[in-house]
């Protein structure tokens, strides 16, 4: 983060000083009591379990030197003489305020990424394709709502040429909002599936939800999207440049040569239908990987990087963790992508499942949250795609378990807890098997990844 004044952002937030300590520029910011340290703003958030207005004393004491409040109910002979503090009208709506006015400060483009799924996936994916020629800062893990990305706004320094933001959603004005602070000059839409359907009601609000994402868009700014999406594919604008990529049809990129193997994809590229010199190999597994990276390639050529540095920059590719990992233990593979789950990311991972050498390949699946009254069958049909897809053995815990078995049928087993699940496997799991682990992120499915994992692969049978 670069210096702010006192000034500045009392001037940003439109805020009234109410206490000036002797600290007079500032370059961190903290959310957490617990982690503040010399000198950073604190801003005093109010959720339903925490308010960090009740935190202020000990902030002070740990050395903030400037505290962001919504309310005056503490006792300023707490608050040490070093120590700024600031009112405002709403303390969350002025972390947004503050971050929106430092990234009109910093001199860096911005890469914004939606979509319903592989938001986390294609950044990571851009920022390898950009590395090679640029610095490039990436959202961390999935800091993408109204707290988590201004955090990462502050994050960025004028040291960097590029930053890589994702953006999600729940409902309309989200993105708005978000791309108020982002102003992202090159925007991104992985997909449109259903997730957050059960808030948006359809696809097309779900559309319109990220299509927010261009609110700030003039003529010079760029929308790349996945045309392979029926919705997507529709996305055309006279109001700034709108590009496409694909596997299905004549696209700005398109992918050919396809090998989708157990370590890694590989493909060609055609740009506007001309074959480029340049074979891709790119460590993540499975097809909806390779739109993914497209994604990617088409975002780095919008900013000059060469195909021959765009392949070597993938070589530096840093996933997220949780996505898709390969772990291979002694006798049996896991596939881990308890990160979380939609309709889409399910096929996708089964997909993976599916193209990996096995003697069995079992799926051990929970719920998918947020889908509304689309839920059930939503269930169901993962459970049939898993079932035409040659997954020989389904596990489930989950609310929608009778959804999983009318659309798997026979094989299924169900469960009322994880650690049922995990005493299931350690009895039944054979050597050569493969095991994929996914659910929504609150079910913490990473917990049987782990147990697996630490179990004794001398009694595999």
């Amino acid at each position: 983060m670069e210096y702010l004044s006192i000034n500045e952002i009392v001037n940003a937030l439109n805020g009234k000083l109410i206490l000036n300590g002797n600290i007079g520029n500032f370059k961190s910011v903290s959310i957490d009591s617990r982690k503040v340290e010399k000198g950073n703003i604190f801003f005093a958030l109010k959720g339903e379990n925490f308010d960090g207005h009740n935190y202020l004393k000990q902030c002070s004491e740990n050395g903030a030197g400037l505290l962001i409040v919504h309310n005056e109910n503490f006792k300023k002979a707490d608050i040490k003489e070093y120590t700024s503090v600031i009112l405002v009208e709403d303390t969350r709506k002025a972390l947004r305020d503050l971050a929106e006015y430092y990234r009109k400060k910093i001199n860096i483009k911005v890469v914004g990424i939606t979509g319903s799924t592989g938001k986390t996936s294609t950044k990571d994916l851009v920022a390898a394709a950009l590395s090679e020629k640029y610095k490039v800062f990436k959202t961390k893990g999935n800091f993408n709502n109204e707290v988590g990305l201004p955090l990462m706004v502050f994050d960025i320094d004028n040291s960097y040429d590029i930053a890589v933001l994702e953006l999600g959603m729940s409902n309309l004005d989200e993105i708005h909002r978000l791309t108020k602070i982002a102003r992202p000059d090159v925007a991104v839409i992985t997909n449109i599936g259903i997730s957050h359907i059960e808030n948006l009601k359809t696809r097309e609000n779900i559309l319109k939800a990220k299509m927010e994402i261009v609110d700030f868009f003039e003529k010079d700014n760029i929308l790349i999207v996945n045309g392979d999406n029926d919705l997507l594919s529709t996305v055309n604008s006279n109001k700034f440049i709108t590009e496409k990529i694909g596997i299905e049809s004549d696209y700005n990129f398109k992918a050919c040569n396809i090998i989708i193997g157990e370590e890694n994809i590989k493909f060609n590229v055609l740009e506007n239908n001309s074959l480029i010199d340049e074979k891709f190999k790119i460590n993540v597994l499975g097809k909806h990987n390779v739109l993914n990276s497209l994604l990617a390639i088409a975002v780095a050529r919008k900013f000059n990087v060469k195909y021959s540095d765009i392949n070597k920059g993938f070589e530096n590719l840093e996933a997220t963790s949780m996505r898709l990992d390969i772990e291979k233990c002694n006798k049996f593979t896991i596939v881990n992508d308890a990160y979380n789950a939609s309709p889409d990311s399910m096929e996708a991972a089964i997909d993976v499942l599916k193209n990996l050498n096995g003697k069995r390949k079992i799926a051990v699946l929970g719920s998918m949250k947020e889908l509304g009254d689309e839920s059930y069958k939503a269930h169901m049909d993962v459970a049939k795609y898993a079932k035409d897809n040659n997954v020989d053995m389904l596990l489930v815990i989950s609310e929608y378990s009778n959804a999983f078995e009318e659309g798997f049928g026979n094989n299924i087993k169900i469960f009322t807890s994880k650690e049922e699940a995990i005493n299931f496997l350690k009895n039944n799991i054979q050597a050569e098997d493969v095991l994929l682990v996914k659910a929504s992120r609150s079910m913490k499915f990473e917990i049987i990844v782990d147990a697996m994992k630490k179990f004794d692969a001398k009694e595999v049978i």
